[in-house]
């Protein structure tokens, strides 16, 4: 009787104290993450004033800390235009497709070695899916809102996400080739051993194919023609205002972090530390937390997407469609092939 009972405790939900203890960890997850998507935006204002010798946001709170507040409070108050015949349950929810995918995939991303929400084995599958429903919240929005100009937008946009997602997948493929293993946590762990021993240097084209991929993906400049301000008026959010606005406008943020957070997990060692197997540096401040490490290696990233923004001109829009289908796609194909032949040599870190 005692197995059996046992059997049917397994399928029970789970206590009260078990589901207030996640719930509790999610929330403080998805408060870090909407804290770092505002100051994140105060950031790009300040490292982009820096490199055109401006000063930025200085006026609310000390040096400007308080601007995100600011920018929140002022969207909040405004008010929210829905056009006359629009869809008006599309329009609403089409902002929060945008989003939601953006903080969902944080569940399987692991911190350090100790901190992920759910440590499930498909976890690569589960990312690609999730980063994949994006354009659905693109495309919704420009056809919701029965404009032709919105419409035009997310045409391009959604053409230029799908472009660069293929990329992006058979990057991907590389990485769970050399990993072994659809697991992030293992796939991290894979990549012990120091600098050297990250996934940057034996698939050096994947790695840069995957972050310049995200940056497109994005609509981050010098690939936001899908917001070209001159040439389709902001694109599929024209007709947004307000808190719907504000929503695509974080959302596009929550992206990059997600972007950053991705490429780190995937091809700088994650959590790992940089000086790994390094004696002289095992006991000083260089043997930093892993979650301290993970963040130095997102912030850097980040620090490009905003670099990016800064230096480089827009491109066209038959420019950034050629260097999607004609140069990344057969990049990644080629290297997976060069990969299988690495493989089966066990030549880098596919030797036994």
């Amino acid at each position: 009787m005692r197995s059996f009972f046992d059997a049917i405790w397994q399928f029970l939900p789970p206590t009260p104290q078990s589901v207030m203890s996640t719930f509790s960890v999610i929330s403080v997850v998805v408060v870090v993450l909407i804290l770092s998507v505002a100051y994140l935006t105060l950031a790009e204002r300040k490292v982009i004033g820096y490199m055109q010798n401006r000063i930025g946001p200085n006026r609310v709170g000390f040096r400007g800390l308080l601007q995100p507040i600011a920018d929140v409070l002022k969207l909040l108050i405004k008010e929210i235009i829905i056009p006359r015949r629009a869809n008006r349950f599309l329009f609403v929810i089409a902002p929060l497709l945008s989003i939601i995918p953006a903080f969902a995939t944080w569940a399987v991303i692991p911190v350090s070695d100790s901190f992920v929400l759910a440590d499930i084995d498909a976890g690569l599958l589960y990312v690609l899916a999730l980063t994949s429903m994006g354009v659905y919240g693109v495309i919704l929005a420009g056809w919701a809102t029965n404009s032709k100009y919105a419409f035009l937008g997310a045409m391009r946009s959604a053409a230029q996400i799908v472009a660069y997602e293929i990329a992006m997948g058979f990057a991907l493929v590389g990485v769970l080739m050399a990993g072994g293993s659809l697991n992030l946590g293992k796939i991290v762990e894979a990549q012990a051993g120091g600098l050297l021993s990250w996934f940057w240097l034996p698939l050096l084209p994947l790695f840069l194919v995957y972050f310049i991929s995200g940056v497109a993906e994005t609509n981050r400049a010098p690939f936001d023609v899908a917001e070209g301000e001159s040439e389709i008026v902001a694109g599929f959010h024209v007709e947004y205002s307000g808190t719907a606005f504000a929503v695509f406008f974080l959302a596009e943020y929550a992206n990059m972090i997600l972007i950053s957070a991705l490429a780190t997990t995937f091809f700088l060692g994650g959590w790992l530390s940089p000086f790994e197997g390094v004696p002289a540096l095992g006991e000083t401040f260089l043997a930093a937390p892993g979650f301290i490490w993970f963040a130095l290696k997102v912030s850097f990233f980040l620090f490009c997407f905003l670099w990016f923004r800064a230096t480089f001109p827009r491109y066209r829009y038959d420019q950034i469609m050629r260097l999607g289908w004609k140069v990344f796609i057969p990049i990644t194909i080629l290297w997976i092939g060069v990969e299988g032949v690495m493989a089966a040599l066990e030549i880098g870190p596919w030797s036994s």
